[in-house]
C-alpha cells in the first residue's frame, strides 16, 4: 500500500481546522497537522505577494488523493489552492497499519 503526504496551504488556522476536521471525519485522512503560522512569498497575477499562512499535512493513501483534492477545492477559500502529494518512502509498520485502518 503506497502512503502520501498532501500539502495545502490555507489563509486562517480556522480554515486549516475546518478541512482538516472534515477529511478525517469522511476517513480520507487518518491524520492532519496544522502548521503555526508561516509566511509564504509567491507569484500571483503578476506581482510577488507575502502571505501569512498555515500549512496543513495530511496523512493519507495514494488512493485517495483525488477524493481529497476535490473535498479541499470545495471548500478552500483559495482561487488556486495548493495542493499536491509527497509519497512516503519510508516509515513504521505500525504507523503505516494505523494509516491504513483509519483510512
Amino acid at each position: 500500500m503506497d502512503f502520501i503526504l498532501v500539502l495545502t496551504t490555507c489563509s486562517s488556522n480556522n480554515e486549516a481546522q475546518n478541512i482538516a476536521n472534515l477529511l478525517v471525519a469522511e476517513r480520507l485522512a487518518a491524520c492532519a497537522s496544522i502548521s503555526s503560522p508561516i509566511m509564504s512569498v509567491y507569484h500571483w497575477q503578476g506581482k510577488i505577494e507575502h502571505a501569512e499562512e498555515y500549512q496543513l499535512i495530511i496523512k493519507t493513501r495514494s488512493e485517495l488523493f483525488d477524493k481529497i483534492k476535490t473535498r479541499i477545492k470545495d471548500i478552500h477559500s483559495y482561487q488556486t489552492a495548493e495542493i499536491i502529494a509527497i509519497p512516503i518512502l519510508n516509515g513504521s509498520d505500525e504507523y503505516f497499519q494505523w494509516l491504513e485502518q483509519e483510512t
